[in-house]
């Protein structure tokens, strides 16, 4: 496996211990549909919350929280109604962003609720 897909990997692992260590049930990990791919899907009080992870390096110079282009989130957001639709799911939904940037041995970890919203 390259090393980015380790990399990556180890972002989306580290990402879903800061969720459950936040009270998140994760349900899915990498759920596809078709050619598009939600990183975690979880729940937290009556929220279904749809993840896309970004890891990267400490002096990556772009904003990774940046990095999420209109035809990801139209991806996400089909993925996700097919994934609602499959389990009849009546919650509300959120879209996440969670980096994870390592800083060294160190690992730095952001939540960013309400990420952006589905169109």
């Amino acid at each position: 496996m390259a090393h980015h897909n380790t990399f990556g990997n180890l972002g989306e692992q580290k990402a879903v211990d800061f969720l459950r260590a936040s009270g998140y049930k994760v349900k899915e990990r990498n759920y596809r549909y078709l050619n598009a791919e939600v990183d975690i899907i979880a729940e937290k009080e009556d929220i279904l919350v749809i993840v896309e992870v970004k890891s990267r390096n400490k002096g990556f110079l772009e904003d990774i929280s940046d990095v999420i282009s209109a035809k990801k989130i139209k991806l996400l957001t089909m993925a996700a109604n097919h994934y609602i639709e499959e389990s009849e799911s009546d919650l509300e939904v959120r879209f996440d962003v969670i980096t994870v940037v390592k800083n060294g041995k160190n690992y730095e970890i952001e939540h960013f609720e309400n990420a952006f919203y589905h169109f």
